[in-house]
């Protein structure tokens, strides 16, 4: 019996360590889920910049980056996060205290990365966490501009297509704007569009005008997304059918 007792207090120090250790364990589990899931968040196939990763990732609620390494995701390996998350368990028998771990984790964003890749555990970095500025705002398409200044051409009257370059030349407009004149079968289109990704709807602006109609509209998302054709000089001229 005294044997017994003898053993009973290492018995529970042993227990309680392994208590400790295992809740320290969950906690970290804990925090390198947060960090899997902002992984989750920054997948995709779309092209940006490490400023642009970063930025994001900066955004996810729970999550801090410490690091951003690499040019673009579409670049070598991809673009490096260091984010910092927490986590936490509690401890159970012999301290009901909830235990928080602070953690650093690394999330790879690439082309080639898989949906809810586990970050690689690093060692937190030095120093604060990054501050990102915000995007710049893209510029503005000068819809009632255009509407009020390009010409009016009566029905049996000529389109001068000069004419509407000038109109677009005296808009002075921003330096992303690109514009695209086209005559045809006596009406003039006309596009204004901002470089879009790749991945997402463009911002574009149509004008066609012609005998008896003067017309600006900015066609339907789905017609502006890449490859539909709803971005273009052609579809000023000739209008795509309604999505239905």
């Amino acid at each position: 019996m005294r044997r017994l007792l003898l053993f009973a207090p290492l018995l529970l120090f042993t227990v309680g360590c392994g208590v400790v250790q295992s809740s320290e364990g969950e906690a970290t589990d804990a925090a390198r889920e947060v960090a899997r899931k902002a992984g989750e968040r920054l997948y995709g196939q779309r092209p940006r910049t490490a400023e642009e990763v970063g930025r994001s990732a900066s955004g996810i609620d729970g999550v801090e980056v410490l690091r951003v390494t690499g040019t673009s995701t579409h670049d070598g390996d991809g673009v490096d996060v260091v984010v910092r998350t927490s986590g936490s368990a509690y401890n159970g028998w012999f301290d009901p205290e909830e235990l928080t771990v602070r953690r650093c984790f690394a999330v790879r964003v690439s082309p080639t990365s898989e949906w809810g890749e586990d970050p690689r555990d690093v060692d937190c970095p030095d120093g604060p966490p990054l501050t990102f500025a915000p995007p710049p705002e893209p510029p503005r398409l000068p819809y009632e501009e255009l509407r009020a200044e390009l010409p009016r051409v009566p029905e049996g009257g000529r389109v001068d297509e000069a004419g509407v370059r000038r109109v677009l030349a005296a808009l002075d407009l921003h330096p992303a704007i690109r514009t695209e004149v086209k005559a045809d079968g006596g009406r003039v289109g006309v596009l204004l569009s901002v470089k879009g990704n790749g991945f997402d709807a463009q911002e574009c602006l149509l004008a066609r005008v012609g005998p008896g109609a003067t017309e600006v509209w900015v066609p339907p998302r789905i017609q502006r997304m890449p490859g539909e054709g709803g971005c273009t000089v052609a579809n000023a001229l000739d209008p795509l059918p309604p999505p239905h």
